[in-house]
């Protein structure tokens, strides 16, 4: 259940253990590419404001021979944020924006409305009060329109008051999309392309649009033990200013050298030193945009989108950065990423990581819900086979016997596809999209444990004899 590991985790660094990995890159990333089941990967490593080093290994989809290249393009997930964060802030510079001014001002469809409420810089900061399950909920995006999905919020009150609680939610950034549209007088996607991608020479990036592109990296999302490709679909423009900036490796790192340069250009230096540092005292973890890190003074965030994982971190003081894109989502406890994109970054910022460990504790639960549907259909077997004790069952106990099965699997289906979900901050559904697999077996053990439940009592009320003699008083 590693869905929300880019919502959650802070930079890299964050990771501190008793050892680093030891070598190359390129030497790690041949021994540990093999267990994450990613098709294919790129990177990029920035030292002291250059790029100094990039690679890529695999294809860029399975069954073919296309290669990753550091210039091939892949969806960066919330990294895209930060591109969402940095176009505000130019407005606000402009004078277009005023920070602590509630969206509602901005926005018509939320004027006078609680999701109109929370402040730009809350929303900017993920202190709005909308949480992680509200911001994984899709809304209008059947229209393929942000303006609709925004729209769709109006009768959506923030899960906590505004400036209260932080809480990572993408629901802030498709909000955030909407006023860059909504002040800018233009779409999102031509807005970063022309103040963001096209001034820092992102020259193989570009925001979804809507459109089938087929030069981006396919995503492959976890299949037992295994990886499966991904159909090629268009790019969502409802969820472009949450996640859907796609960029190469050697692209997003210029982008990384720009926000730690210190200069004027795309943004004030100041303002970019303010996207990096803590946005408030809700917010101790995270600035405008970026996860940070004040104990090592590193800043970056992870990124996924179905069937791809991404990580981007910075060191501005030391102008050092590192960008890892890995077209393979992560499964539980098997084929997971994280230890591969950890290890290259660790290895690129001399950070100490000693690794996931064995995972087994994942591995266990992943397991244990593929065989639980095998022993639901192996108990119907047995509760046929002896069908004629089951029949027999009567009085209080025979009756509790019958029909407490039947709460208890009703209970754990309930928590299995609705508590374990929004616990996860996510509904089964985005389960589905993220790890099917894991969608999969969860489905199958709560729908299986009611059916044996229920197949018990029909095997117990179908068969038995109507007689009323001493042998059926008896029974039981």
């Amino acid at each position: 259940m590693r869905l929300l590991l880019s919502v959650v985790v802070l930079a890299v660094s964050t990771a501190v253990a008793t050892a680093a990995p030891r070598g190359s890159i390129d030497e790690f990333i041949d021994a540990e590419m093999p267990a994450s089941g990613a098709p294919g990967m790129a990177y990029a490593v920035v030292t002291d404001g250059e790029l100094t080093e990039s690679g890529a290994r695999g294809v860029m989809r399975a069954g073919t021979d296309e290669t990753v290249t550091p210039d091939s393009p892949f969806g960066i997930g919330s990294i895209s944020k930060s591109f969402t964060a940095l176009a505000v802030m130019q407005l606000a510079e402009a004078g277009d924006v005023e920070l602590d001014a509630g969206v509602g001002s901005y926005l018509d469809a939320l004027a006078e409305t609680p999701a109109g409420e929370p402040t730009v810089r809350e929303l900017l900061s993920h202190t709005s009060g909308f949480s992680t399950l509200q911001g994984n909920t899709s809304r209008g995006a059947s229209t393929g329109s942000l303006e609709a999905a925004v729209a769709a919020l109006v009768d959506v009150e923030p899960a906590y008051a505004p400036g209260t609680v932080w809480e990572y939610s993408n629901t802030n950034y498709q909000v955030l999309g909407s006023l860059i549209e909504e002040v800018s007088g233009s779409d999102y996607q031509s807005y970063v392309t022309e103040y963001i991608l096209e001034p820092v020479g992102m020259d193989h990036s570009f925001v979804a649009d809507g459109e089938v592109h087929e030069e981006m990296a396919t995503g492959h999302v976890p299949w037992f033990w295994t990886k499966g490709p991904l159909a090629e679909g268009p790019t969502d423009v409802v969820t472009a200013p949450q996640g859907g900036i796609v960029a190469s490796a050697s692209d997003v790192a210029a982008y990384l050298v720009v926000m730690m340069n210190g200069e004027d250009d795309v943004l004030s230096a100041e303002g970019k030193a303010e996207m990096l540092r803590p946005a408030s005292d809700v917010s101790p973890f995270y600035g405008l945009g970026w996860y940070v890190d004040t104990a090592d003074g590193t800043a970056g965030h992870t990124g996924a989108i179905p069937g791809v994982e991404t990580q981007a971190t910075m060191r501005p003081a030391g102008g050092d950065a590192v960008v890892v894109l890995v077209n393979g989502g992560s499964g539980v406890g098997f084929g997971e990423t994280v230890q591969l994109r950890y290890g290259i970054t660790a290895l690129a910022l001399g950070l100490d990581y000693a690794g996931e460990g064995s995972r087994w504790s994942q591995k266990a639960l992943f397991l244990g819900l593929a065989l639980l549907p095998v022993v639901y259909l192996l108990s119907m077997a047995w509760a046929w086979w002896h069908r004629a004790e089951i029949r027999a069952k009567a009085g209080v106990a025979g009756l509790f016997s019958l029909w407490f099965p039947l709460l208890t699997t009703a209970v754990a289906a309930w928590v299995l596809l609705f508590l374990v979900p929004g616990w996860m901050g996510a509904p089964l559904s985005t389960v589905w999209v993220f790890q099917p697999d894991m969608a999969l077996v969860m489905t199958a053990s709560a729908v299986g444990g009611v059916a044996w439940a229920v197949f018990r009592l029909v095997v117990a009320y179908t068969g038995r004899s109507t007689s009323r003699g001493p042998s059926t008083v008896a029974a039981g």
